[in-house]
């Protein structure tokens, strides 16, 4: 089928998975009174810091009796001070089926050294095998794979009673999917994600059992901007916007824009809904090519905020892998060229491929807008490239 070029773009082609596109209606003027040239530590700093923990506590429906803080250095820095705070106490069993829950694995095996550690692996595009997570040790698990497009299948993937902790980073499922607040024990994610907030600010969740267990004390020394306790037990303060290090207040009144257009749309039902509706306008499209297929080839593992695709072209899959990228360079180019959509090529460490943003604050039509460009930029590749 030939496919002449389009002429009409998406109103927003901004595709990236992180930093992602800012919610619909944005602009700068959403920032002018930001608490600028003011301490955090003063009382309008910290209200705002409190602010935006008391909104995103509430926006997703997180339990009463759980602490939420904002930490440093993003979903990143959230996940590793989780990790040397708590690694060692007890066995281990880590995911790993993707670029960030890979180096979890790779940090608690290499850095921490971890003796007691079981790493179950799967390849791009599958999730590890959850029958043989063995619950009664601490498990580290990504909830969505944002390099991998794949997620877990349903909130009952984890059982509802278990001896060891669950750490789940769900920076990129946060917002967007059914996190089983009742089955978890700790939870990461960052505001750059599914709220189009701005880079460099992390949000910890942490469950009672969780708060018990740091309280026992983490098994090694710890750098200040890691500890989440002291001599008399977790530091509260953190939990009530008196944050580790020096945070943004520009990128906090984003956040607060964020969250307050979430609530206005509807909600976390409606921010599901959202990313729900992006997946569903690609997925027809996906069904009806002949170049391109899901990465994560079960439906019920198919994430609707990273949306992985592999290319299936049997000319594509000649090639080297240098070549592939070069491809995937090459098709990617003439989609931004044309200001049709930006950032979709697929993560470095990841298959050769596309990677479409569908988080909620990205719009089903700009979606719909953008496949066509796909579609003509892979005829003008195949001439370039095909044997």
């Amino acid at each position: 089928m030939s496919h002449s070029k389009p002429t009409s773009r998406p109103a927003r082609p901004f595709f990236s998975s992180g930093p992602c596109v800012k919610r619909p209606g944005w602009s700068p003027d959403v920032l002018k009174e930001a608490l600028l040239g003011r301490s955090h530590r003063a009382a309008e700093g910290r209200a705002r810091l409190k602010e935006v923990i008391t909104r995103s506590k509430n926006l997703l429906e997180i339990p009463e009796d759980w602490r939420l803080g904002i930490v440093p250095a993003s979903d990143t820095g959230a996940v590793e001070m989780i990790l040397w705070a708590l690694g060692g106490q007890r066995g281990i069993d880590v995911l790993s089926f993707e670029s960030f829950s890979e180096t979890w694995a790779k940090d608690l095996k290499n850095e921490l050294k971890l003796e007691d550690l079981r790493i179950l692996e799967a390849p791009y595009g599958q999730l590890p095998d959850l029958s043989h997570v063995d619950w009664s040790r601490d498990v580290v698990l990504t909830w969505n794979g944002t390099t991998s497009g794949v997620c877990v299948p349903s909130p009952e993937s984890v059982p509802a009673t278990h001896e060891g902790l669950v750490i789940c980073d769900a920076t990129s499922a946060a917002f967007a999917m059914d996190l089983p607040w009742d089955r978890l024990d700790i939870v990461t994610w960052s505001w750059q994600k599914a709220l189009g907030g701005e880079a460099a600010h992390g949000m910890l969740a942490l469950s009672p059992r969780a708060v018990a267990r740091l309280e026992q004390g983490a098994p090694r020394a710890l750098p200040k901007i890691f500890r989440l306790t002291n001599k008399k037990g977790l530091i509260e303060a953190i939990f009530e916007g008196d944050t580790i290090n020096t945070p943004s207040m520009l990128c906090v009144e984003d956040a607060l824009d964020s969250l307050k257009w979430a609530e206005q749309v509807g909600g976390l039902p409606a921010l599901k809904a959202r990313s729900q509706k992006n997946l569903a306008t690609v997925t027809p499209w996906v069904e009806a090519s002949d170049w391109v297929a899901f990465l994560s080839a079960d439906p019920a593992t198919r994430s609707c905020t990273s949306i992985c695709l592999k290319i299936i072209a049997p000319w594509f899959e000649a090639l080297s892998e240098e070549q592939r990228g070069k491809v995937v360079k090459h098709l990617t180019g003439l989609v931004a060229k044309e200001g049709a959509g930006y950032d979709l090529a697929s993560y470095r460490d990841a298959p050769a491929g596309l990677r479409i943003w569908g988080g909620a604050t990205v719009e089903a039509e700009d979606i719909a807008l953008l496949l066509p460009w796909l579609d003509w930029a892979m005829e003008q590749t195949k001439k370039e490239f095909a044997v």
